[in-house]
């Protein structure tokens, strides 16, 4: 199982990579696309859309269910990984690279020492 010791993760299965300008990406994990098995749809939200913390903010269906997508902070979208419209899948080939799905605008840092380690989040699953 691939968990990057850089990322930050939920424990319902979102990564968080802090980038510049107080600003994240976000996607599911390794572990959590491969429990979903082969993805075929991946309904996100819009720039410009408030997200806040334990909330929904999209959806992820593959062949066996459909799953929410949870937001890991509060902030606002600032870019969506319109990709994923036309290659879903790239969830399951890339879900640490292609597969991204969102990038936000922080509204508290602060909330990113809340996030799990690489350590913690293995735990969880385990």
């Amino acid at each position: 199982m691939n968990l990057p010791k850089e990322l930050r993760y939920t424990e319902e299965h979102e990564w968080v990579k802090t980038e510049s300008d107080n600003k994240v990406r976000v996607g599911i994990t390794d572990f959590a696309q491969s429990e979903l098995g082969d993805i075929v749809f991946v309904e996100l939200p819009e720039v410009g859309d408030k997200i806040e913390a334990g909330q929904p903010f999209g959806s992820v269906e593959s062949v066996k269910t459909v799953s929410e997508l949870y937001a890991p902070v509060n902030g606002t979208i600032v870019e969506v990984n319109g990709s994923l419209e036309e290659s879903p899948e790239n969830v399951n080939d890339d879900s640490y690279g292609d597969g991204w799905m969102i990038v936000v605008e922080l509204d508290d840092a602060a909330q990113l020492s809340e996030l799990l380690s690489d350590e913690q989040y293995k735990q969880s699953i385990q």
